[in-house]
């Protein structure tokens, strides 16, 4: 019972984690919208709120595997609390401005990025506790993962649309504060959490434990193809998230619970995609379902706004690519995660998946970018265009062809 305890407490982390972090997706650059109207600062914005997230999470892989992801997890998401709570704060006190925006939005991103990396890496640990297949319990967290996304995007459009942008940002502070708690009483302390509580163990330079982790990384294909495919596609789905689909929106005079609804409808389909990938998970043919997912949610989502299709065509399209892109983290997750000997998890999947988060940060300048220079509908297809490309990435690249092996579950200290 313990160790389901450990994976449910997971869970409920999460959903309150991702639910806060996806209102702040779709109110940060909304405020900056309104408030500058400049889709290129906007990105700006972003990028200073990403970099530092991609940044951190690559480089706090050794001390995730030092002081175990429990701890990280907690420390990130307490002090995340203050960080986001400063900005409706200082709203509330008039003193809010887009320069100050910067560096809280980086700190922000400071935080969360091994807090994020840290939760990651407790998935094969309580799947080991609880006893449970690897690919079921990546299933329920990326199940999780969306269903907390749907939510969140809909309080968003709700919330920013009642109070404003920067005080729906409330929210977001009070579920970090949820999700640490959380995983404080309701994971139990590691092997890893126990030992350095008793007596620290003496350990090699933080420097040489990094290029440990990447030395593994670089001589593993199947990782270096995940992190390459998905670091391009992040991009482009930052771009569409953070500057596209907003600036489509306020141009054509839409309000905030607009932007809310499209996002909480793919969210919500791909609840159910990630559903029927947990039932199925373990028999699934890995690479052709991640290929084909990823192709049905290339083009179509980014054309629909290019030709200013209508609202009920736009929620139907999103909802098919939503089901499609439930597939994906469940199966993700597994590969990766099986890869990984159990005494590199914390700073190898930080690694990968800091890699594939790469070129988020310039997302949101990418998509300002291409407005500025070709305007909303040939930026809209152009970014699909390139999606679309890079999901055929799996039949070209030798890298994937042991992207379907099945290998033993790795473990990893909470």
């Amino acid at each position: 019972m313990n160790g389901r305890r450990d994976f449910v407490a997971l869970v409920v982390a999460q959903i309150f984690s991702i639910s806060g972090t996806r209102l702040s997706v779709i109110a940060i650059p909304w405020l900056v919208l309104t408030v500058t109207g400049d889709p290129l600062l906007t990105g700006l914005v972003v990028f200073a709120e990403m970099a530092p997230y991609v940044l951190a999470k690559a480089l706090g892989g050794p001390l995730i595997d030092r002081i175990g992801p429990r701890r990280v997890s907690v420390l990130g998401d307490f002090f995340g609390l203050f960080a986001v709570g400063a900005i409706p704060l200082l709203s509330a006190l008039d003193l809010l401005s887009v320069p100050l925006l910067f560096p809280l939005v980086a700190l922000v991103g400071l935080l969360q990025g091994p807090a994020d990396a840290a939760k990651h890496a407790l998935v094969p640990l309580v799947a080991r506790r609880g006893n449970l297949p690897l690919e079921r319990v990546t299933g329920v967290v990326g199940t999780i993962e969306r269903l907390a996304s749907t939510v969140g995007a809909g309080a968003a459009g709700a919330l920013v649309a009642l109070v404003g942008p920067a005080m729906a940002l409330t929210f977001n502070a009070v579920t970090l504060g949820f999700a640490a708690a959380i995983l404080l009483l309701g994971v139990r302390p590691g092997t890893r959490e126990k030992a350095e509580a008793e007596e620290p163990a003496a350990k090699t330079s933080y420097g040489s434990e990094l290029r440990e982790g990447f030395a593994f990384l670089r001589g593993d294909a199947v990782l270096v193809g995940i992190a390459v495919m998905v670091a391009v596609t992040n991009l482009l789905d930052q771009a569409y998230a953070a500057v596209l689909v907003p600036v489509w929106a306020q141009e054509g005079g839409r309000g905030a619970e607009t932007l809310g609804l499209i996002f909480a409808v793919m969210s919500g389909f791909s609840v159910l995609g990630a559903m029927v990938a947990t039932a199925l998970g373990e028999k699934m043919p890995r690479l052709p379902v991640y290929v084909g997912a990823f192709m049905i949610i290339s083009l179509p989502r980014f054309a629909v706004f290019a030709f200013d299709a209508p609202l009920a065509g736009i929620l139907a399209t999103l909802a098919v690519g939503g089901f499609a892109s439930g597939f994906l983290n469940p199966i993700l997750s597994a590969v990766i995660l099986e890869r990984i000997p159990e005494n590199l998890v914390g700073r190898v999947s930080s690694l990968v998946t800091a890699s594939a988060w790469a070129l988020m940060p310039f997302g949101g300048i990418f998509g300002g970018a291409l407005i500025a220079g070709l305007g909303l509908s040939a930026a809209l297809l152009v970014a699909g265009v390139c999606y679309l490309a890079m999901t055929l990435m799996p039949l070209v690249f030798k890298s994937f062809r042991g992207f379907s092996e099945r290998k033993g579950v790795s473990g990893a200290n909470a």
